[in-house]
């Protein structure tokens, strides 16, 4: 049987006052201009729709909760596999893997491994796009590191152009769950992991992937 459709506490708000005044909006045309009330109500509905599966937030469990796996913390595509140097935390080479969230793609973000929340730091920035290689040092961005107790791992969620708003529930010192949900980013964007050298990568370039379900790596 088919899970109910489950909608995130960030889209909630927005949903009922969209659906308040598209409704206010339909009857008011229906009233005044009758012939285009049936047009406007499948625009309102469709407008409505997509709006609604921005904040849809599937219930996913990992197959197996095992810190030596990372499970993708996003749905999306991989658009980066390289190793590149660490500037905020770590101030050294990691291996960079990066998931875009385009608007289609579930925008729950949730954690790769469990551990405790070393480190965690909003900034604010610019909104180029995603894909632009100044997003992740100059866009709006937040910063966790999770140690599962041998190793740490760094996450960064990174706000694009249309993406204006990073949600990060996280506090240093917080002991989180693999799989667990740690945050959102309105209308999608981008994820970047920096991981320990030598990590054995399970994913490609391009290849696309689930949150919770698609394996990342494992931890050496």
């Amino acid at each position: 049987m088919k899970a109910p459709l489950r909608i995130h506490t960030e889209g909630r708000k927005l949903l009922v006052v969209l659906l308040l005044l598209l409704g206010a909006v339909t009857a008011f045309v229906f009233w005044k201009f009758s012939s285009w009330g049936l047009p406007v109500a499948i625009m309102s509905l469709l407008f409505y729709l997509v709006i609604l599966q921005f904040f849809r937030n599937p219930a996913r469990m990992v197959p197996e909760e095992d810190n030596s796996i990372i499970y993708a913390p996003a749905d999306g595509k991989v658009v980066v596999i390289e190793e590149a140097t660490e500037p905020e935390y770590f101030k050294d080479k990691r291996l960079q893997v990066s998931i875009f969230m385009s608007p289609v793609n579930v925008h729950v973000n949730r954690n790769p491994i469990g551990g405790e929340v070393k480190y965690n730091a909003y900034h604010p920035g610019k909104y180029l796009v995603a894909w632009h290689p100044k997003s992740s040092t100059e866009n709006e961005r937040t910063t966790m590191v999770i140690d599962n107790g041998s190793t740490e791992i760094l996450l960064r969620q990174i706000a694009g152009a249309l993406a204006k708003r990073i949600k990060n529930y996280a506090d240093v010192g917080d002991l989180v769950r693999q799989g667990e949900d740690f945050g959102f980013i309105k209308f999608g964007s981008r994820v970047d992991l920096f991981l320990p050298l030598g990590t054995k990568l399970e994913v490609e370039l391009n290849q696309k992937v689930r949150g919770n379900n698609t394996v990342i790596g494992r931890l050496g």
